[in-house]
């Protein structure tokens, strides 16, 4: 039996436990392992799990997130596959956060291929701990802060528990 990630154990242990929500067990994704790659369901809820990595010269972390097709090399996911959201933890030291995106969302900002253009295979992720310089960042945060969740160690994460509890349902 493989490993399962830590980031993934992390979020059970925080989120889904607690909010007494249906996990199934995961499906680990071999070939990107290194970002924790997984999926699942959770509520009847199909979930592309990740975990960002943090890069040693910009902002923000960073994730893959595609698929391997038939003929051989990777693709980005489409707005065919059968997922409902992308699950992204972010983390360093001191902090814990996931962005839950729904597929909608990354297909409204291209990170999904659909039939006007090609997804791509990874991107930049930007918790609210970090704090990015370029305009370009910036506006990315801006629009994916509306779908992060950050963990405080020292306050209570009841509301933020209900949002995700209440966008799960």
């Amino acid at each position: 039996m493989s490993t399962l990630p830590q980031a993934f154990i992390t979020a059970k242990g925080l989120i889904y436990d607690l909010l007494d929500l249906s996990c199934s067990d995961p499906l680990l994704e071999k070939e990107s392992s290194d970002y924790a790659a997984c999926t699942f369901s959770l509520n009847n809820h199909n979930i592309l799990f990740r975990s960002a990595k943090i890069t040693p010269t910009k902002t923000g972390q960073f994730v893959t997130l595609w698929k391997r097709n038939n003929q051989g090399p990777i693709a980005p996911f489409d707005d065919a596959d059968i997922f409902d959201f992308v699950v992204v933890c972010a983390q360093n030291k001191d902090y814990f956060g996931q962005f839950i995106f729904p597929k909608s969302i990354l297909l409204q900002k291209g990170i999904l291929t659909d039939i006007n253009r090609e997804g791509k295979r990874a991107f930049r992720v930007y918790p609210n701990w970090d704090k990015p310089t370029s305009k370009q960042a910036q506006k990315t945060q801006d629009w994916q802060l509306n779908h992060f969740y950050a963990f405080s160690k020292t306050a209570s994460n009841e509301k933020m528990l209900l949002e995700i509890q209440d966008l799960l349902d």
